[in-house]
């Protein structure tokens, strides 16, 4: 990873009074930094560049494991819930990752302004890879990261910088994939639909049948297709959109473990406590507690 990126990650990081992750002016920009290495945390990813700047990282959906680590990226390409952990960091060498979500919009404006189509397969991969960050795509994320030092051009140029990422990762090694599964082509359109409406119901009791049937898929195929995408099957899928919510809602709302329980589609508190505890390694009043401690720290720290 070039030099430049990451003393510009650097002097961002170190001007901001908060913590990490920071949501920044530029659309779509997040700038990651920890000095320690981070307990596992669960989390839904959106189609995004998630590249590594300085350390390491992996990132597991459904049984399948990602590493990266600097000068790679993880490439996601359909919204998922994830099991993540900071791998590599110290306060000599702190961990430095940039996310730039994509704008799917100029990625669907991009290919069809390629003056060769790209030749995608029928048959569906994991919406997730891994690749390596270099060249013109590294100082495409060096220029959005230096967006920052002139707010007046952030929304001149943030588009034009975006538009060359869509390019660069369409032409990439990974092109077809990008294009197959980020911008929902074939199979990958069927399930992407019946995700969002997962999604957006995922409170609800949900027959796979229905899911199938928005699909315009067999109830196995389906199963099957799902998988294959996701690393995981609907229910778990379902399950961790459950759990993640009841967490937020318990952490920013100040929900209490029935209501949050019940909000999230849950007819028994003992069984949504135990799958808590079993996603997040402790029951939900010790986790809530826990972070809730981590985030006045934070304040304290800067106050």
């Amino acid at each position: 990873m070039s030099d430049a990126l990451r003393e510009a990650v650097t002097r961002y990081t170190d001007a901001q009074p908060g913590a990490s992750p920071f949501i920044t002016p530029v659309p779509g920009l997040t700038i990651l930094r920890s000095n320690e290495e981070k307990l596992p945390s669960h989390l839904i990813f959106k189609p995004a560049l998630c590249l590594v700047v300085q350390g390491a990282k992996w990132t597991i959906f459904g049984d399948t494991r990602f590493d990266y680590r600097a000068g790679q990226a993880l490439v996601v390409s359909v919204e998922m819930p994830a099991f993540s952990r900071i791998a590599q960091a110290s306060p000599d060498e702190p961990y430095l990752g940039v996310i730039i979500q994509f704008d799917l919009a100029i990625m669907r404006e991009v290919l069809e302004a390629l003056n060769t189509p790209l030749k995608t397969s029928a048959e569906l991969g994991m919406g997730v890879f891994v690749r390596d960050i270099d060249g013109p795509l590294a100082d495409c994320a060096l220029r959005m990261v230096r967006l920052l030092g002139e707010p007046e051009a952030i929304p001149i140029l943030t588009s034009s910088i975006m538009r060359e990422i869509c390019y660069r990762l369409l032409t990439g090694p990974n092109g077809a994939e990008v294009a197959r599964i980020a911008l929902g082509n074939g199979h990958a359109q069927d399930i992407i639909r019946a995700i969002h409406e997962l999604r957006g119901r995922f409170a609800e009791t949900v027959r796979i049948e229905d899911l199938a049937l928005t699909a315009q898929m067999s109830p196995s195929a389906f199963h099957r297709q799902f998988k294959t995408l996701t690393s995981m099957t609907p229910l778990q899928y379902q399950k961790q959109m459950r759990l993640l919510e009841a967490r937020r809602l318990m952490v920013t709302d100040a929900a209490n473990v029935d209501n949050a329980s019940y909000q999230v589609g849950y007819e028994s508190s003992s069984q949504f406590s135990r799958e808590y505890a079993r996603m997040f390694g402790a029951p939900p009043r010790r986790d809530i507690a826990r972070l809730r401690a981590i985030a006045d720290d934070w304040e304290r720290s800067f106050t």
